[in-house]
């Protein structure tokens, strides 16, 4: 099995990626253009294997992408590869509209192009898997869950961006007939997770005995999905997900942002204990323009049909993420030199509302 993924040196794409080649043995072929999210460290376990290799492109940019089809022949691509902070896309809405729109129609466009040169058993077995974000169908209130059936409604450049995305490779579907199945997943973390999410920020944050940084009251709900569960999942999409169909990826793990923040402490108090209660560092700021109030996907056509079942639940996933990031101060400490945790992305009430 020879397989491409698209931004296979960032957070999920590099789960997927170890996964492939360490416990699958795929072929495997990672194309990243290495942004500030993307780092080659990730992958210390794969690089000196046989059946990795890594090209340095740029995903909108059509030669390089046309061949490295022709050049690797995937009877797969996985297509992970965007931009995805929504902080960011608040400020610098550009590249998320370059890398997550005018990148993903790129890839379809050559993925396209190959697939319909294959011969017919090829053609037949090849697949697109599409990689998407639970926020593009909004904010849910306090009951409900989202489904593949439930409306597109996203709220942040970043979720518009991926939106858009979803709906081009639907389209390539249905007009071109290309074998391409969608998936939407809910909050990812777990190793190797760029310091500027929540998880990783409170960590490190704690680690320094910086402040906490909550938005709002803390009341925003996310459900949370260790990330090699979501990297299992994806393969299983890829290779038993029925073509032009869309599965959401879940952990089932639905939990306010104070409550993440707050069981971190709790853990690092056992952990690392100092004479001060680490939850004393939580500090309440202005909430992000336009933050959705609850995400909570139901997963029960992935697990129903498609046999895969989230390995971990929140308490244990989250003990094995501070465990982590204590144990492999050699992988962030680089990146927390680049970043030092600031927030980023955030407009002025006036910007918010014009």
């Amino acid at each position: 099995m020879r397989v491409i993924v698209t931004g296979g040196a960032g957070f999920i794409g590099s789960a997927v990626v170890r996964h492939l080649v360490l416990d699958k043995g795929y072929e495997v072929l990672n194309i990243d253009k290495l942004t500030y999210a993307g780092t080659l460290t990730s992958l210390t376990a794969v690089d000196n294997k046989p059946n990795y290799h890594f090209l340095r492109a740029d995903i909108v940019d059509r030669i390089a992408i046309e061949s490295a089809f022709e050049a690797f022949q995937p009877d797969r691509v996985m297509h992970l590869a965007a931009e995805s902070h929504v902080d960011r896309s608040i400020t610098g809405a550009r590249d998320f509209v370059e890398t997550n729109v005018l990148g993903s129609f790129t890839m379809l466009e050559c993925a396209r192009h190959y697939w319909s040169a294959q011969p017919e058993q090829r053609k037949a077995n090849f697949r697109f898997l599409h990689v998407s974000t639970d926020e593009v169908y909004g904010s849910l209130g306090s009951e409900g869950l989202f489904t593949e059936e439930t409306p597109y409604d996203p709220s942040s450049p970043y979720s518009a961006s991926k939106a858009a995305s979803d709906h081009l490779a639907k389209a390539w579907a249905r007009t071109y007939g290309m074998p391409v199945v969608v998936s939407n997943c809910s909050n990812n973390y777990g190793p190797y997770h760029f310091p500027e999410k929540l998880i990783p920020l409170m960590i490190l944050n704690l680690l320094e005995g910086r402040p906490l940084p909550v938005y709002g009251n803390g009341s925003n709900i996310r459900d949370w999905l260790y990330v090699e569960d979501h990297a299992r999942a994806l393969d299983v999409i890829a290779e038993r997900g029925l073509v032009g169909e869309t599965y959401n990826v879940g952990g089932r793990n639905e939990r306010r942002n104070i409550d993440v923040v707050t069981r971190i402490c709790t853990l690092m108090n056992e952990i690392r204990p100092r004479v001060d209660d680490y939850r004393q560092l939580i500090t309440y700021v202005a909430d992000r323009p336009g933050h959705d109030a609850r995400y909570a996907i139901d997963a029960t056509k992935l697990e129903s049909e498609l046999g895969w079942k989230a390995q971990e639940n929140f308490d244990s996933g989250i003990e094995k993420t501070v465990h982590w990031y204590l144990d492999n101060e050699w992988w962030w400490a680089p990146l927390r030199k680049g970043y030092d945790g600031g927030r980023l992305g955030l407009l002025s009430a006036k910007q918010a509302t014009s």
